[in-house]
């Protein structure tokens, strides 16, 4: 339908956590439903209301993506409004001009390129310059090793590809996607991830950027001794360690746990990430037990498979592909209101029922 015939849909961009995850997942949504819409209020509660430098390239990457009119777009604005048109594949490429995130940029495109229905033989690519490993954002470590992994259960495949890292406050970072646009094939069975099934391996890795490459045995030194500690089995863990390319320097390293379930003939695997970005008064030795502390509370705290920053990534992907049900370890702020902007897009219904303190059933019925 033209977005021309449907009507305005306004959100007040201070609802629930009222951060930039309402301009992302709105503008997501916006370019594949052809709804209009205007934001008000955009981050009112923060210290710096408005829009920042990475949620006016979302804005603008969305506007090239999708033909759209928009109003409102600039550094500081608090109101935008966004009139989407047609979908178009192609190679594109944005830069954010700061260590704003890559990852977030990208994950507000993705949804309108996997379903551009241009088939297979068409594939669009996002090159995105700016920061890959930022705070408070997901980083392409977490998109490669969680995110990716996840949505080719539904059928969604995107290949990411780390061409520069880039840390605070320098930046400099560069990732490129290619993406297979969607095509929901008939009797599939539907998407469930609720048993955790067997621990089969923890897989610790260490980076750094121009910086003492020692930071790295240490940090994985020392996560592996205290989950060892914890009566977690020493042949259950590998390290690896990395010297990256780029600008400016920076630290990072992530626990990647993998669990099997499933018969032999249907094995699947689930991938959860947990990452950490070094801190110039926090030791190796302390980053080390800090990465270990996440696995452990994971393992040993919830019998849940899904923790928290990938349920709040996996509920619109779910939507858009036919529902599923996931156990999740946490419902953050961020989650319910994502679950709640979803609802006013689509027909959908996302449920959160509460197993125990520590594990929720999450059910999004399409």
């Amino acid at each position: 339908m033209p977005a021309s015939t449907q009507e305005l849909l306004k959100i007040d961009g201070s609802t629930g956590e009222g951060g930039g995850q309402i301009i992302r997942t709105a503008l997501s949504l916006s370019m594949l439903t052809g709804t209009p819409i205007e934001i008000t209020n955009i981050r009112a509660g923060r210290a710096k209301p408005g829009l920042m430098r990475q949620h006016l390239v979302c804005l603008q990457a969305s506007q090239e993506v999708s033909n759209a009119a928009v109003t409102g777009a600039q550094l500081g604005s608090t109101t935008f409004r966004f009139v989407p048109n047609t979908i178009q594949s192609g190679d594109y490429t944005f830069d954010i001009g700061s260590a704003g995130s890559t990852s977030l940029v990208l994950q507000t495109l993705l949804p309108a390129l996997l379903f551009t229905n241009t088939g297979l033989a068409a594939q669009p690519t996002v090159t995105i310059k700016g920061g890959t490993h930022n705070p408070l954002a997901p980083t392409t470590d977490f998109l490669t090793g969680a995110f990716v992994p996840a949505l080719a259960k539904l059928g969604m495949h995107i290949d990411i590809e780390l061409q520069q890292v880039g840390f605070a406050p320098i930046g400099g970072g560069s990732i490129k996607a290619t993406i297979t646009p969607f095509l929901r094939r008939a009797n599939t069975l539907p998407f469930t991830l609720t048993e955790r099934g067997e621990l089969v391996n923890i897989a610790l890795v260490a980076s750094v950027l121009n910086l003492d490459y020692d930071i790295c045995k240490r940090e994985l030194a020392s996560a592996q001794e205290s989950l060892v500690e914890s009566g977690i089995d020493q042949t259950l863990i590998t390290t690896h360690s990395r010297k990256l390319q780029g600008i400016g320097e920076g630290n990072t390293c992530y626990a990647q746990v993998t669990h099997q379930f499933g018969k032999t003939s249907t094995q699947q695997h689930h991938q959860e990430m947990f990452t950490l970005l070094g801190e110039k008064r926090s030791s190796a030795e302390n980053m080390g037990n800090r990465l270990a502390g996440l696995v452990k509370r994971y393992l040993f705290n919830t019998d849940a498979l899904v923790d928290e920053y990938l349920t709040d990534q996996l509920l619109l992907p779910l939507a858009l592909s036919g529902g599923g049900a996931f156990s999740s370890r946490m419902i953050s702020g961020h989650t319910e209101t994502q679950a709640w902007l979803i609802e006013q897009f689509l027909p959908v219904e996302i449920q959160f029922d509460v197993v125990n303190d520590d594990t929720t059933l999450v059910k999004v019925i399409a």
